[in-house]
């Protein structure tokens, strides 16, 4: 049988695949025909492209599968033109090839709205691998962008124009981000998320015409309502949209179209085959199309009217047309609809829909804090689970997602409480929809020989879609007794533990010597941060030096923490809470100089909010000169030391807790970490440092001190453990000492000390023996490095002042260096400056009016 394939996308080289499996005998002769040059790459992980991912890696085409075989041929850069059904044949512009069946994967195009200006150059569409080449090759110097399509691929576009380096516009005509997947508190939720990256989200928006800059290219970007044409080159023409809440224009040099996708059927209507009212070519639940020789899949076809726009219905469809081209199954193959579950991490968050989203009952855990949603639809009677959103935190997904349709997985208390659902699922539990595998398939094929996931990817396909079961496949290794690998991520076999002893003994100083020795590939966004950390916590000198300096996430790249705004927060170290006035009066100048919000934290330190990039380095020069030094609060590291005034003023002190506040701070200083530690000691039993809340905490008894670990507040808040007693200050310091250093090469990736020490085999105990009783023979060595690490600190930010070098990145524009971002605005509140947008509390008196009136009648 000869077969040709029209298109050579995920679902149509899905297909192929597919048939090769079945076709064992070797009856079909294949013909794929390309549009693209590239052959089938992986669509949904377009954005890795921006974060270092090379185009050959995006690759879903096995080595050698177009090779040696004289029964399939990929013919690339050769579109269909035409397709004449009379003679079966299919047209290119090289020539005929005939066919007895044909399979359409033409898969969708981008949908530009037909708004004035959408062909000005600067204006792009996100769908290939040559479009985003086009759009990194134009913004290499530009400043701002926008994007159309407050959806799925809109958030990972306006990802990609983050990640070039560009103040970035959403704009969403629904009035939420992600309209189709999330109902309104999910979609504020997730708003906040992006609006915290400094993004700009325009909900509620229509792009009525976008303007021509002085060169001819797009300049402006008009809302509907927006009287004044406004001139592209005034920075000042952005007012408010009092019927919108947003901006009736936005000047910009770049605009990528994210609006949505369309079927490609021009093929199909060009030979009079059926198309559905809305697009599509119109297959029945076998796939085939008005013509019985013609199959439709994925985006192209249109079931029942409707059109899916993800790959798991697609991989459904491919497997449905393979089946039944094969033939030999007893049951024909059916498509009745589609598994649109959605699971991504959108600008680093969390985001899931899967099932229906309402039901006849629905419960809603929210925690705004910490930028946490879900939502559970359930029958009236709560016994069966019908669909749900997570935002934030998407742990879960997988269980509940291959639970639609039967029970909850677990109490549903638990899951409220703790985001994660521990529970058996039934064998019949779809656990891959691309692929279509269930519990059952799974446990055969552990039962078979697979011990791990590689091989499970292998065997059943499961996990080799869009990759959202992943973490489901390893929880069912464990429950079925597999022990797991520990890898840090697929360029290293190692954990971080294993890899922090290896580069400690073999001396590796740079990441392209590690991945040499120890990896593959050339990292990613999991194991470049944790050796950077790595190499930082063994004293590999500044994090800004050289090669280490483009492992830093964000925040340790400029050495402060990113705002909601774009703009950065500075703080400075005060050890202990204790500060001179001299010390304060420079902070209290500094804050007015440069407009800064000022606010004292929940640690003793004063926050300074709202430095723009560019301005870090004259705060901080005059901060350093002032003899105080960076608080680190951007880093994985020892953050502060909380203190209470103990002996010094309170009556109630029995030691000196201020004194040993500040001498554990200066001594930790800098210390780079898994993840940041806290600490705090209280100078009495009434405990007014909280040191129980801490990773460590110190509090004084008449015969000493006493020592708790473990301890955190956050999402899960958990209280430290009682570790010693009554020790002396020098044994103490000596234990705190050989605590944290055995937390730093020991612990995972951004685990806290309370979730190592639950994760030690013999919990406290264990850590008793090795750091007390010396049982490993370590002792010697934990307390020999951090002797070198306190004999060897140095200020992060005053070497960056003394280097040039290190001062270069701290611009807003790499083209215009002294140039400020005039996207950045403030507003006035409470007699401070903060973020133009930001929510502000409005309700009638306020508080301190009404207790006024109650006290005073």
């Amino acid at each position: 049988m000869k077969l040709v394939v029209i298109g050579n996308g995920m679902v149509g080289q899905r297909f192929v695949e597919a048939l090769r499996a079945r076709d064992t005998d070797g009856r079909c002769d294949v013909t794929v025909l390309a549009e693209e040059s590239r052959a089938a790459y992986d669509r949904v992980g377009l954005s890795a492209y921006f974060t270092g991912t090379a185009a050959e890696d995006l690759s879903l085409v096995p080595d050698g599968f177009y090779d040696g075989d004289p029964t399939l041929a990929l013919r690339l850069g050769d579109p269909a033109v035409s397709i004449d059904r009379e003679r079966r044949v299919v047209l290119t512009r090289s020539g005929e090839h005939p066919y007895d069946a044909l399979v359409l994967a033409t898969g969708s195009s981008a949908f530009v709205p037909p708004v004035p200006g959408h062909d000005l150059p600067g204006c792009f569409v996100y769908r290939t691998l040559d479009d985003l080449e086009a759009l990194r090759t134009h913004c290499a110097g530009k400043r701002v962008g926008a994007v159309v399509g407050g959806g799925l691929l809109g958030l990972e576009a306006a990802n990609a124009l983050r990640l070039l380096g560009l103040r970035t516009h959403v704009v969403e005509f629904a009035p939420r981000l992600m309209p189709m997947q999330l109902d309104e508190a999910g979609g504020a939720m997730l708003r906040r998320h992006v609006e915290a990256l400094g993004l700009t989200v325009h909900t509620g928006t229509k792009t009525e015409r976008l303007e021509p800059g002085p060169n001819g290219a797009v300049g402006r970007m008009v809302f509907a309502g927006d009287s004044s044409a406004g001139d592209a080159t005034d920075s000042s023409a952005e007012e408010p949209c009092a019927d919108s809440g947003s901006f009736p224009g936005v000047e910009v040099d770049t605009v990528v179209f994210a609006a949505g996708v369309r079927p490609r059927d021009e093929l199909a209507r060009a030979c009079d085959l059926r198309v559905g009212p809305r697009g599509g070519v119109v297959v029945d639940e076998s796939c085939r199309t008005s013509d019985a020789a013609i199959y439709a899949v994925g985006e192209c076809a249109c079931v029942e009217g409707r059109v899916y726009g993800l790959v798991a219905p697609g991989y459904a469809m491919a497997d449905v047309v393979a089946r039944h081209l094969t033939g030999g199954d007893a049951t024909p193959a059916t498509f009745v609809s589609g598994d649109t579950s959605t699971k991504l991490k959108l600008l680093g968050v969390d985001v899931a829909s899967f099932g229906d989203t309402t039901g006849e009952l629905d419960v809603v855990y929210s925690d705004p804090a910490h930028g946490i949603y879900a939502k559970l639809a359930l029958t009236d009677d709560a016994q069966t689970l019908l669909g749900g959103i997570l935002v934030g935190d998407a742990s879960a997904y997988a269980t509940l997602r291959a639970s639609v349709g039967g029970p909850l997985p677990g109490k549903l208390a638990d899951f409220l409480g703790s985001g994660e659902i521990q529970g058996d699922l039934p064998g019949t539990a779809q656990v891959c929809s691309c692929h279509a595998v269930t519990k059952d398939d799974i446990l055969t094929a552990v039962g078979d020989g697979c011990a791990d996931v590689s091989a499970l990817k292998s065997c059943t396909r499961a996990g080799t879609g869009c990759g959202s079961c992943v973490p489901l496949l390893k929880t069912l290794l464990a429950q079925a007794g597999v022990e797991q690998s520990k890898a840090l991520c697929e360029h290293f076999a190692y954990s971080r533990q294993e890899l922090f002893d290896l580069i400690r003994v073999r001396e590796l100083r740079t990441f392209s010597s590690i991945v040499a020795e120890l990896g593959t590939g050339r990292g990613c966004d999991l194991c470049k941060p944790t050796i950077a950390s790595i190499l930082a916590s063994l004293g590999n000198g500044h994090i800004l030096d050289g090669e280490q300096a483009a492992l830093q996430d964000t925040n340790d790249h400029f050495l402060a923490n990113l705002q909601r705004n774009g703009t950065y927060s500075v703080v400075p170290r005060i050890p202990g809470g204790e500060i001179t006035p001299d010390k304060l009066i420079v902070i209290g100048e500094v804050a007015r100089d440069f407009g800064l919000y000022t606010k004292i934290t929940g640690a003793q330190r004063i926050d300074l909010l709202g430095a723009r990039v560019e301005q870090l380095p004259q705060i901080w020069r005059r901060l350093v000169d002032a003899g105080m030094e960076s608080g680190h609060a951007y880093g994985k590291a020892v953050r502060t030391v909380k203190s209470c005034v103990g002996t010094t003023w309170c009556r109630y002190g029995v030691q000196d807790s201020v004194g040993l506040a500040i001498e554990l701070e200066l001594r930790y200083r800098g210390l780079r970490s898994p993840h940041k530690i806290k600490a705090a000691v209280s100078g009495c039993a009434r405990e007014c440092a909280e040191a129980r809340g801490k990773d460590v905490g110190v509090i004084a008894t008449e015969n000493g001190w006493n020592l708790f670990v473990g301890g955190n507040g956050g999402f899960r808040p958990r209280h430290a453990d009682l570790f010693a007693t009554d020790l002396d200050t020098e044994t103490l310091v000596r234990t705190i000492d050989r605590f944290l250093m055995f937390y730093i090469r020991t612990a995972d990736r951004l685990q806290r000390t309370s979730a190592w020490i639950e994760g030690l085999d013999g919990g406290l105990d264990y850590l008793r023996s090795v750091i007390v009783d010396d049982s490993l023979g370590l002792c010697a060595d934990l307390d020999a490095a951090m002797s070198r690490h306190a004999a060897t600190y140095a200020d992060e930010w005053r070497a960056t002042l003394e280097d040039p070098e290190k001062l270069r990145r701290f611009v807003s524009f790499v083209n215009a260096p002294g140039t400020p971002d005039p996207s950045i605005e403030f507003v006035t509140q409470r007699g401070q400056s903060v973020p133009a947008g930001a929510p502000v509390l409005v309700a009638g008196p306020t508080l301190a009016t009404r207790a006024q009136q109650e006290v005073h009648g």
